[in-house]
């Protein structure tokens, strides 16, 4: 069988350096080593916490973890390895699809298929309406035009928006997009109102959170075939030396993995099982790693206190990540994003991604619970629930002041998702 060799490129400072090659002769044997002349680098940064910087192959199972976890999941990848003739568990063929703009600033590239060198081309009126209406199908046929690699199981692509003319691009080849563009979820009704406005209540309590906002296909029009949801990429960032390329100025990439592929966990396994204490595990990571551990650690326990109080069940470990800087010197906690209150919608789980103090279930979960796992955490009881008293207290009006600013924007089902939310918690 013949072997292949995928070349890993990551960005530094906005130049893309050989870090190095994923190697073997399918999915199934394929390992990641360093190249020698990346480890030679002065100050040189491993490209995940999972993969310290060595002279060894890492092995299959660990290689599959970090670059599998790059790839979309569900109907897109299905998608995707329908349209390359390939299996959804092939994630080596996939990637050598979607490897050009991935999640981060990793970039994989098949030299037996090199892609041109880029640019951007505008999406018509119709195709955004095409995108709202039909949801993850012509999300897929975006994903597999554009090689572009998001994670998750919603339909979402990356797309350039031009803020100052008002246009939305489609990345080419090797260009970098600057937002993230999910669909209406057919399942569940709503969903984008409801994820603007837990993200909106999120910022006013103080939670860092990506800039987002909602598209609206045809104007005046707010149901789900007409809205989409857009959230600026908080791995892209335009800085005073940016290049402009074709009238379009180019972002740069910042590195970025979620919490899974930073502990070397398995996507099938995002979901906290008994025992496996995953939120510990996150805390730990930061006291290790992080640039800031006090502070990123309370920002961390900040959000672990709203995703309970919003009745979000879907909190699992790859919906957090940890961002670098541009020049990789630096590692801290990501901005929180895909935070949905999942207590709305009937057949939704109770069961929590992430346990306190060993229990899962959100309607057995209490404040004690919070501060016995404050202090399994590592945190200091009295700052800990100090935090977890004023979200609490604030909850309320931040919900409140989110839905009457939707509302004024025209989306008239904001103020009753609110009262749900605050009624659920009530019960």
């Amino acid at each position: 069988m013949k072997k292949f060799c995928l070349k890993v490129l990551i960005e530094i400072n906005g130049r893309f350096v050989l870090a190095g090659q994923i190697s073997g002769t399918s999915s199934r044997d394929a390992v990641f080593s360093y190249a020698d002349s990346f480890l030679s680098v002065p100050n040189a940064r491993a490209i995940s916490l999972s993969f310290p910087l060595s002279q060894k192959e890492f092995d299959s199972e660990s290689t599959k973890i970090f670059f599998d976890g790059l790839l979309p999941e569900g109907f897109t990848r299905q998608c995707v390895a329908n349209n390359i003739h390939s299996d959804s568990d092939d994630y080596i063929s996939i990637l050598r699809e979607l490897g050009s703009e991935c999640l981060g600033e990793i970039q994989i590239v098949d030299e037996e298929n090199p892609l041109e060198a880029g640019g951007y081309n505008e999406v018509s009126l119709d195709e955004i309406k095409a995108l709202a209406k039909e949801g993850a199908g012509k999300s897929a046929e975006i994903v597999i035009k554009s090689h572009l690699s998001l994670t998750g199981a919603s339909g979402k692509v990356g797309l350039y928006y031009d803020e100052k003319n008002k246009k939305w691009f489609k990345p080419q080849g090797l260009s970098p997009s600057t937002h993230i563009i999910k669909q209406s979820h057919v399942r569940y009704k709503n969903i984008v109102l409801n994820e603007q406005l837990c993200l909106l209540a999120a910022q006013k309590l103080g939670i860092e959170v990506p800039v987002s906002f909602i598209i609206q296909a045809q104007k005046e029009k707010t149901d789900d075939e007409n809205v989409l949801f857009a959230t600026s990429r908080f791995d892209r960032v335009f800085d005073s030396d940016s290049k402009i390329i074709s009238g379009f100025r180019l972002p740069y990439r910042l590195h970025q993995e979620d919490f899974a592929q930073a502990l070397g966990i398995k996507s099938e396994r995002k979901y906290e099982k008994d025992g496996e204490e995953y939120l510990q595990k996150m805390f730990g990571l930061i006291r290790k790693f992080c640039s800031n551990p006090i502070e990123d650690s309370l920002r961390l326990w900040r959000r672990a206190v709203f995703n309970y109080l919003i009745g979000n069940t879907d909190n699992h470990i790859k919906n957090a990540s940890i961002l670098y800087s541009k020049d990789l010197a630096s590692v801290r906690l990501a901005p929180c994003y895909d935070v949905i209150c999942t207590q709305l919608y009937e057949g939704c789980t109770d069961e929590m991604s992430l346990s306190i103090n060993g229990k899962l279930n959100i309607n057995q979960i209490s404040r004690s619970d919070f501060e016995a796992e404050a202090k399994n955490c590592g945190l200091g009881s009295k700052i800990a629930m100090k935090i977890y008293d004023e979200l609490e207290v604030r909850f309320e009006k931040a919900l409140k002041d989110s839905a009457t600013e939707l509302t004024e924007q025209g989306f008239s089902d904001a103020k009753n998702m609110a009262e749900q939310i605050i009624n659920w918690r009530k019960r």
